[in-house]
């Protein structure tokens, strides 16, 4: 653990991506406040990529790997709900930081149990089906295991849509942050910025913590 603190240290993160969750898009709070995050990072701007992903899961993996293109060499992956499943398979594939939010941890299962279930994407208006295809993506991308000095943990203790016990338990290890009484959307994220920004070896500027909480 200690030398994937001093690596964060050496290496500060060269951007930050953004994965939001099932069925959710780039107008989500935590989407925009992570983009506010990144615009008053001290020394400079970071930059930060938070991409409208596909309710396919291949599909939205594509689109985060195509979307780090332009965060440069080591960039910090932030993902919530789906997106934090997403953003652990990419950590695994490329060795990056990762920051996972309410993580869903078996989500073939529980798109399994939604096969027929029909449902209208609030920020793009599309309408879709879950069918086997979503179920049979998920199988397939799911790391066989996770390496705990990827990650850093923020949990909701009263996560109404998924049990944060599975969470702790599938990334037993991993630098892990619980919110008591912190729900699925996990609303607190303005107050855990500093350390999801540390984990990538970043700091807010220091004066522009206002600015964040305003978007918030």
């Amino acid at each position: 653990m200690l030398s994937a603190d001093i690596d964060r240290e050496s290496t500060p993160a060269s951007g930050v991506l953004y994965l939001h969750g099932f069925n959710s898009g780039v107008s989500s709070p935590k989407s925009q406040l992570m983009r506010a995050a990144c615009s008053v990072v001290e020394g400079a701007p970071l930059p930060c990529e938070a991409p409208q992903l596909s309710h396919r899961p291949d599909e939205a993996l594509a689109t985060a790997e195509a979307a780090l293109e332009a965060l440069g060499p080591r960039p910090l992956l932030v993902g919530s709900s789906m997106g934090g499943f997403l953003v652990s398979c990419l950590a695994e594939r490329l060795g990056l930081p990762a920051v996972a939010i309410n993580p869903a941890v078996r989500p073939a299962g529980l798109m399994q149990s939604w096969i027929g279930e029909a449902f209208v994407n609030a920020d793009t208006g599309e309408r879709f089906v879950i069918d086997h295809r979503h179920h049979e993506a998920l199988e397939a991308l799911t790391p066989a295991r996770l390496t705990p000095a990827h990650y850093l943990l923020l949990l909701g203790t009263a996560d109404e849509t998924l049990d944060c016990r599975d969470a702790f338990e599938v990334y037993a290890g991993c630098s892990t942050i619980l919110h008591p009484g912190g729900d699925h959307g996990f609303s607190a994220l303005a107050d855990y910025l500093p350390a999801v920004l540390a984990h990538g070896g970043r700091r807010l500027a220091p004066g522009r913590v206002t600015t964040i909480f305003h978007h918030a």
